[in-house]
């Protein structure tokens, strides 16, 4: 009897903590998808190169914040999506790396990081990113447009990607859809049901026709290396290329002698 009471006690914790955990899932998907950093309205940007802050109005009158570095002869631009955490001090700052390399590149905030108003949902992620996809449109032609996105920002990319016409795709660390990373973090339990947000990269890299890159590391404790590679299985084109950093985590593949190695290639779209 004393056994069957500890057996009847650890079951009854084991469901307590799988029911915690859904709940967790459900409630604060959220909070764990997305870390954004606000800024002050008056905040002034300072960068080590050229550039310019700008908005763009949503037709529901929320106000998006980018930013546009610029030089004076550009061997092309990029459109650059972010990652999940902070704004647009910490991508700026990160994105100078490209400028510095004589491409003009344009950063936008996504709802609610930095200045950028609004709250935050799958649609209008998407719905954002054409717009600052348009404005680089206004600015440049389609044949030297490249988008790049990064961690999260990898979905939206691609999703930008499928639906235009940019000479190159290249993605830092990306996945084959939302389900794959949490599925990750948390084996066994119902993702399926529990997720409100999809961004399935796997679907939407079907319609890209322009070359794609992927840069993914061996150790990425964040998005596994095995998400990016069921991701570039799934990509129908012959352009495309896997860069693999051996040992790589998520967020210092730019610290790896590959990425040096290969990132001027792949920017002039040359395979």
């Amino acid at each position: 009897m004393p056994k069957l009471k500890k057996i009847l006690g650890f079951g009854f914790f084991a469901v307590l903590f799988y029911s915690i955990i859904i709940i967790i899932l459900y409630i604060f998907q959220e909070n764990i998808l997305f870390q954004p950093e606000e800024l002050s309205d008056d905040y002034v940007f300072q960068f080590d190169h050229p550039f310019e802050e700008f908005f763009i109005e949503t037709e529901e009158g929320v106000c998006l914040n980018g930013l546009h570095f610029t030089n004076e002869n550009p061997k092309g631009v990029i459109l650059y999506f972010h990652g999940n955490r902070g704004n647009l001090r910490r991508w700026g700052e990160i994105v100078v790396f490209f400028a510095k390399k004589q491409y003009d590149v344009v950063v936008m905030d996504y709802r609610s990081y930095g200045k950028s108003k609004g709250e935050i949902t799958e649609k209008n992620l998407y719905n954002d990113a054409q717009l600052f996809y348009n404005y680089v449109l206004r600015n440049y032609p389609e044949d030297q447009i490249t988008v790049y996105g990064r961690s999260i920002g990898t979905g939206i990319a691609t999703k930008i990607a499928s639906q235009n016409q940019p000479c190159n795709l290249i993605l830092e660390t990306p996945y084959y859809d939302i389900k794959d990373i949490v599925e990750s973090w948390f084996p066994h339990f119902p993702t399926d049901a529990l997720l409100r947000y999809k961004i399935p990269s796997g679907n939407f890299i079907q319609e890209v026709t322009c070359t794609v890159t992927i840069f993914h590391g061996t150790n990425d404790g964040v998005v596994p290396y095995k998400t990016g590679t069921k991701l570039f299985k799934s990509i129908p084109t012959s352009n495309k290329e896997m860069i693999t950093i051996p040992g790589g985590s998520h967020n210092d593949l730019i610290e790896f002698q590959v990425y040096h190695e290969t990132i001027d290639k792949v920017l002039r779209n040359a395979y």
